[in-house]
């Protein structure tokens, strides 16, 4: 009988090339490559609608969407703040003159921090002129004394957190009857590089 030898099945040597590990997308990585683009209309459009889609009928978000013509034209990122509120409304000299009405603003800024809030009512002097601004964030500021504030005086302008303005709108302690412009800081980044619609509590 002829002898049978069994071979050994060849060992299967190890790779020393590891897997390459996929480079997770960094947002600065992004930002470093595209420049940055002023906010359009349909911006916010798409915003309401992904945020209220769930929840609202077809109908209902119809009733959401705003035409063009209620939208001014956005900072093409050549202006400074207060240039730029030149642009958008060169009779404010006039408008200011004639707000007489205690618990509203003619223009409301909104932010995504204090710090920002503070560096825009800095950066407008040269827009505003006489007239009084009013900060609406929480930082250091209680409610109460801002509810206060708005119902002894008349202010042209309030700058704040889209929080607190809530919270002021929800306790009748800010009136939107009489305002005018909104404007949303919409490019501005903070530390962690997220706009103002990219934080979930806003």
């Amino acid at each position: 009988p002829t002898e049978c030898f069994l071979s050994r099945p060849e060992e299967k040597q190890e790779s020393t090339v590891k897997a390459k590990r996929r480079k997770k997308k960094k947002i600065s990585d992004v930002l470093q490559k595209s420049a940055p683009k002023p906010g359009v209309p349909e911006d916010l459009q798409n915003l309401l609608t992904q945020h209220f889609g769930e929840n609202r009928s077809v109908i209902e978000i119809e009733e959401l969407q705003l035409s063009d013509s209620c939208f001014l034209p956005a900072n093409d990122l050549t202006h400074s703040f207060s240039s730029y509120l030149k642009e958008i409304c060169p009779k404010w000299a006039k408008l200011r003159r004639n707000h007489k009405e205690k618990k509203s603003v003619v223009m409301l800024v909104l932010c995504s921090s204090a710090l920002r809030c503070l560096e825009l009512i800095k950066s407008m002097t040269a827009f505003k002129g006489d007239c009084r601004v009013l900060k609406l964030f929480a930082k250091h500021i209680k409610i109460k004394e801002q509810m206060n504030m708005l119902e002894k005086g008349v202010f042209h302008i309030g700058v704040g957190t889209p929080g607190r303005v809530k919270a002021l709108v929800e306790q009748d302690a800010l009136c939107l009857n009489s305002t005018k412009y909104i404007i949303l800081d919409w490019n501005w980044r903070d530390l962690k590089l997220r706009r103002m619609m990219d934080i979930p509590e806003v």
